[in-house]
C-alpha cells in the first residue's frame, strides 16, 4: 500500500510569548522569556510563585461570546483560539470544496480542565446543599477541545483526544498523520492545549519537586542544559497544526509550510515519572522517526529538544541524541524553546513543531536562553544554540516530546521537495 504524503497547511498558537503565530516567531527570535509571577491565583503559600502565563488573556477579544466562555474550561478556550488561527491560515473556513466528512480533529490535553476542577472542589461545600456544576465533567475531560472545534466548524471526520502526558500534542500529530497516510481523512487538525496554572497543578508539581523554585529570578528559571537548573517552569496555551494530504492541498492551492515525513513513538518501560537514565525510549522514538522518514541522521539540521530544564531529563536526552546521531550530532543545532515558553505539558509538542516550521521557513534557529554554567554531566561539544538565535538553512527538523508514564514521541518535518 502506497502511503499518502502529509503536509502542514495551517498553524495557530497562543502561548506565554505570543497571542498568535507572528508574535510567537518574533519572541523566539528575540529570546523572550514568558515567566512572571502567577496572577491566576494567590501563590504566596506555594514553593513556586511564578509561571509562564498567557498574558492578559481575554477569550472575548478573539471573537467568542460570554456564553461560550462560560461553557469552556480555559484549556478549551486556548484550543479554540489556536484552532481558529490555524483554520483561517489554511483557508479551510472559506474553501467550499472541502468535504467536511473527511476533516478530523485530534486536539487534546495532558491534564484537562485543572482550573475548573480546582475551583469546583474548593466550592463544593459552599451553599446548601453541597453540589457540583453540571458542566464539571464536560469542561474537564481531555477530549472536549476536539469536540468543540468540530462543532464550531462542522468537521465530521475522526474526532477524539490522544492523551500521553507531555507527549500529547506530538502523539496527536503522529496519529493524525497516520490517518491521512492511510486515506481515513483528507485533513486533520492536530495539537494540544493546556491550562495547568491552578492550585491543583502548581501544588501537585511542587509536591513532586518538579518545578523550579527560582522565585527571585523567574525569567531566568527555565535553563535547559545549565548546571544550575532546578526544575521546569509551568506554561500554558495551545498549538494547532492543519495536516493535509499533499495532493489534496495542491488541488485547492493551499499554502504548504512543510512536510511531515516521519513519526516515532515508544515507551521507556522504566519509571512513571523519571526518564530512562540512558534515554533508551528516546533513542527508539528518534530512530523510528528517522527510519519512517527514510533519512539518515546526517540529514537533520535542527532538533527542537524536549529540554525541560530538569536535572535527569536534560542529561538523558543529550545521551539519547548522541546515541542516535553519532558524529552527526556535532554538526546540527539543538535548542529548547521551553527556556522561553516554559513547559506547556500536553500542548508543548504542537507549539514546538510550529517553532520547527519557523526554522525551516525562515532559516532561524530559536535559542536556548538563560545558559550560564556548564554541567560536567553534559557534552558541550554539541551546539545547543545558547542565548542567541542562529541563522542556518534548515531542510530537516526533528521535534522531541517525552512525558510522564514513559511516553516518547518524535516527528520529522522537512521542506517540501
Amino acid at each position: 500500500m502506497q502511503l499518502k504524503r502529509v503536509v502542514v497547511t495551517g498553524i495557530g498558537t497562543i502561548n506565554p510569548i505570543g497571542d498568535d503565530v507572528p508574535e510567537f516567531f518574533k519572541s523566539l527570535d528575540e529570546g523572550k522569556s514568558g515567566a512572571a509571577p502567577i496572577t491566576r491565583f494567590d501563590a504566596s503559600l506555594f514553593q513556586t510563585k511564578f509561571a509562564c502565563e498567557v498574558k492578559d488573556f481575554d477569550f472575548l477579544k478573539f471573537g467568542f461570546t460570554r456564553k461560550e466562555a462560560n461553557k469552556y474550561d480555559l484549556y478549551t478556550q486556548f484550543a479554540l483560539v489556536a484552532a481558529q488561527e490555524a483554520v483561517k491560515d489554511s483557508g479551510l473556513d472559506t474553501d467550499e470544496s472541502i468535504d467536511k466528512n473527511r476533516v478530523g480533529v485530534l486536539v487534546s490535553s495532558g491534564v484537562g480542565g485543572l482550573e475548573t476542577f480546582s475551583r469546583e472542589v474548593a466550592d463544593y461545600t459552599v451553599g446548601e446543599p453541597p453540589r457540583y456544576s453540571p458542566f464539571l465533567i464536560p469542561k474537564i475531560i481531555t477530549d472536549m477541545a476536539a469536540g468543540h472545534i468540530s462543532i464550531k466548524y462542522g468537521f465530521r471526520g475522526p474526532n477524539f483526544g490522544v492523551t500521553a502526558a507531555c507527549a500529547t500534542a506530538s502523539e496527536s500529530m503522529c496519529v493524525g498523520a497516520q490517518m491521512i497516510q492511510t486515506s481515513r481523512a483528507d485533513v486533520v487538525l492536530v495539537g494540544g492545549a493546556e491550562a495547568p496554572i491552578a492550585t491543583a497543578g502548581v501544588g501537585s508539581f511542587n509536591s513532586m519537586r518538579a518545578l523550579s523554585t527560582r522565585n527571585d529570578d523567574c525569567t531566568g528559571a527555565s535553563r535547559p542544559f545549565d548546571k544550575n537548573r532546578d526544575g521546569f517552569v509551568m506554561g500554558e496555551g495551545a498549538g494547532v497544526l492543519v495536516l493535509e494530504e499533499y495532493e489534496h492541498a495542491v488541488r485547492r492551492g493551499a499554502k504548504i509550510y512543510a512536510e511531515l515525513t516521519g513519526i516515532g513513538m515508544s515507551a521507556d518501560a522504566y519509571h512513571f515519572t523519571a526518564p530512562d537514565p540512558q534515554g533508551a525510549g528516546a533513542v527508539l522514538a528518534m530512530q523510528s522517526a528517522l527510519d519512517d522518514a527514510g533519512i539518515k541522521a546526517s540529514d537533520v539540521d535542527y532538533i527542537n529538544a524536549h529540554g525541560t530544564s530538569t536535572h535527569l531529563g536534560d542529561i538523558a536526552e543529550v545521551l539519547a541524541i548522541k546515541q542516535v546521531f553519532g558524529e552527526a550530532a556535532y554538526k546540527l543545532n539543538i535548542s529548547s524553546t521551553k527556556s522561553m515558553t516554559g513547559h506547556l505539558l500536553g500542548a508543548a509538542g504542537a507549539v514546538e513543531a510550529i517553532a520547527c516550521i519557523h526554522a525551516i521557513r525562515d532559516g532561524i534557529i530559536p535559542p536556548t536562553i538563560n545558559f550560564e554554567t556548564e554541567d560536567e554531566e553534559i557534552d558541550y561539544s554539541l551546539n545547543y544554540t545558547f542565548n542567541k538565535p542562529q541563522r542556518r538553512e534548515v531542510n530537516v527538523a526533528l521535534s522531541n516530546s517525552f512525558g510522564f508514564g514513559g511516553h516518547n514521541s518524535c516527528v520529522v518535518l522537512q521542506k517540501v521537495k
